[in-house]
């Protein structure tokens, strides 16, 4: 056993509130932060197929100034721009985000512009090239947005904290931010809210929680802390993550669902993640695939990948996947544990290979080039170091 050392930051003041129908008495939450005027951010297909947005704006009743339903996948650049100014135009005070890590990851790079009173494209991209790329503004004097978000997927972006992005695409890359002062005050789970989630988008942001779960059992900067809240939470997906699908209408499957993706996320900003994100990071943004799929066709190898210096932490997460692991050695419940998630992603119809994302296999030494420089490859459990540990990774999940 390693010696134990390190420190543990508490984490944010974020209020979290769950169960069915929380959203109605939005109106006295939003009042209670300090908010007056709060403007209602989300996708357009949350906003035009579900009931989310609709019920959203009701329960906020006359403290909502605005709508605006275009912040599409990765939230481009001109929408980010529209939203800042709208948000400026109306003096709202507050950013409610209905949907998943788009939003909310998009509404702390808004409240940074609406502190900053950025509202051109070009201002933008020049404090990003003044930054050198990530920006670390000094808002002294400056007021922030009170932030409430409404996930309705379970990608666990709401929980992030201390940052933001929205997506450059002329550029090709994201423009992120970074700032303590950015977290969710509120964070409403209502499985009301997710009614209308498609399966596809509702089991992969599924996995993706269940691969946050897996990566800071094991990345450097583990510590015992972390580990009971996540092992809580994968076995929380892997009981419910299936039977909560649309048409076993379970609301309850799907509260459980949205507080186990609230707990892969407890302990942050003490845990980092690993290959399986790095991957990620990259193939999402290169590809336009979101971050639920690009978990389900890396996890499982990176696993294996993993594996011979984590065979005790994976032979943890068999458990929580319901193998009876006695009389098994850590390898062989390892490898129990692999196959569990296996066929939760299988057993959901979900993609499993990169190849069915359509990337070319010839694309992959260029992927692994940009992993290499993605930070979660650096805390990886074995530390990423050469083009080719990722290309053996590649290779297998291809």
């Amino acid at each position: 056993m390693p010696e134990l050392q390190g420190e543990y930051q508490p984490a944010v003041p974020s209020r979290v509130i769950f169960g069915r129908g929380k959203v109605d008495g939005l109106r006295e939450e939003v009042e209670n932060l300090g908010g007056k005027r709060a403007l209602l951010l989300s996708g357009k297909t949350v906003a035009e197929k579900t009931d989310a947005v609709r019920r959203t704006a009701a329960g906020l009743g006359d403290t909502l100034v605005g709508t605006f339903s275009g912040l599409t996948q990765r939230a481009p650049i001109e929408a980010a721009v529209e939203v800042t100014r709208m948000a400026l135009e109306t003096g709202a005070d507050t950013l409610v985000g209905v949907g998943g890590s788009t939003i909310s990851d998009a509404a702390r790079m808004i409240g940074v512009m609406m502190a900053l009173q950025i509202n051109t494209v070009d201002r933008l991209r020049e404090l990003e090239r003044e930054y050198d790329g990530v920006l670390s503004p000094d808002l002294t004097g400056n007021q922030l947005p009170w932030q409430v978000s409404i996930p309705t997927t379970l990608s666990a972006g709401e929980f992030n904290m201390g940052g933001g992005n929205i997506l450059d695409d002329r550029a090709g890359h994201k423009i992120r931010v970074r700032h303590p002062g950015l977290y969710a005050h509120l964070i409403v789970l209502d499985p009301e809210m997710t009614v209308g989630t498609p399966d596809w988008l509702w089991f992969s942001t599924g996995v993706k929680a269940l691969d946050h779960c897996i990566e800071r059992l094991y990345t450097t900067g583990n510590q015992p802390a972390i580990d009971a809240p996540i092992l809580s939470a994968a076995e929380m997906l892997f009981n419910d993550l299936a039977r909560s699908g649309e048409s076993h209408n379970d609301l309850d499957a799907r509260l459980r669902c949205l507080m186990a993706a609230w707990m892969s996320m407890m302990g942050a900003p003490n845990f980092n993640t690993g290959l399986s994100h790095a991957i990620g990071h990259v193939i999402g943004v290169r590809y336009a695939v979101g971050h639920g799929y690009t978990s389900c066709v890396t996890q499982p190898y990176v696993m294996e990948y993993n594996r011979p210096v984590s065979a005790a932490k994976q032979a943890l997460l068999a458990r929580s996947a319901g193998i009876d692991t006695r009389g098994m050695s850590d390898e062989a419940a390892a490898e129990a544990a692999a196959r569990a998630v296996d066929d939760l992603i299988l057993g959901m119809g979900m993609p499993h290979r990169l190849r069915e994302l359509e990337i070319p296999r010839e694309d992959l030494p260029a992927i692994a080039e940009e992993v290499l420089h993605d930070r979660p490859a650096q805390t990886n459990a074995i530390p990423i170091t050469r083009v080719e540990q990722v290309m053996e990774v590649l290779e297998t999940a291809f």
